[in-house]
């Protein structure tokens, strides 16, 4: 497995293609990696990690691709990226994760790299008050940064993570209660260290995304450039 990419330039994340649109809804279970027949091309989704610094962001990205779970992983500076592929009703999916920075120092490094994020999963530790009551700014910073059109439409997803630890914050009601009077978005207890509810809550953003796109609606703009078109015939530079 390779390791993360490291993102230090803006213009990178404008490069990136931007996902098609799906041609049909999931009906089956995710299956990772794809399959040696499959001839489909792929269709790539972006989807971010958002909260709090220590909240566990990074374990949740490697864990769920790598299904590993380092607890000597060092806080993330800037921005960082992962793939993992994905195969829906026969066709493949390439998930690209990033992870952010949950400094506030890092806001200038992390926010360029909003735009063109097709889910948002606002993370925040289950030990850890603070961190849930950031969500609504963690939120609200997305939207601004990422000019999302309508973020009353948005997949978000929320995580309590660190479902292991004893010494519980934040009740599951609560949680939940936010959910609900936030756009009722969906709400996953997780722990990267022992993988409950990693892969769930991430498949669940995939669902998200392509529920949203057969319903044709793109709710953020995208600064994608196309760096295999071809020139228009009798195109000049002058």
């Amino acid at each position: 497995m390779a390791p993360p990419t490291y993102i230090i330039n803006s213009k990178v994340a404008a490069a990136l293609p931007r996902p098609s649109p799906p041609s049909q809804l999931p009906h089956q279970p995710f299956r990772s990696g794809p399959s040696p027949a499959m001839t489909a091309k792929s269709s790539l989704l972006k989807v971010i990690l958002l909260g709090d610094g220590g909240v566990g962001k990074s374990s949740l990205m490697n864990r769920y691709v790598t299904n590993k779970f380092d607890t000597h992983l060092f806080h993330t500076i800037g921005v960082e990226f992962l793939n993992k592929e994905l195969e829906v009703d026969g066709r493949t999916v390439t998930l690209q994760i990033w992870d952010t920075a949950g400094q506030e120092r890092f806001r200038s490094l992390r926010t360029p790299f909003y735009r063109g994020s097709d889910c948002c999963l606002l993370t925040f530790s289950m030990d850890d008050n603070q961190s849930f009551h950031n969500l609504n700014n963690w939120k609200k910073e997305f939207a601004y940064y990422a000019d999302v059109k309508e973020p009353e439409k948005f997949p978000f997803v929320i995580l309590g993570n660190k479902l292991d630890v004893p010494e519980r914050q934040v009740s599951g009601e609560d949680a939940r209660q936010w959910c609900r009077e936030n756009g009722g978005h969906p709400y996953f207890e997780t722990s990267a260290k022992d993988s409950t509810n990693v892969a769930a809550a991430f498949e669940e953003a995939v669902r998200r995304v392509l529920a949203q796109e057969e319903r044709g609606e793109h709710l953020i703009p995208t600064d994608t450039v196309d760096l295999h078109r071809k020139p228009r015939s009798g195109a000049s530079c002058c």
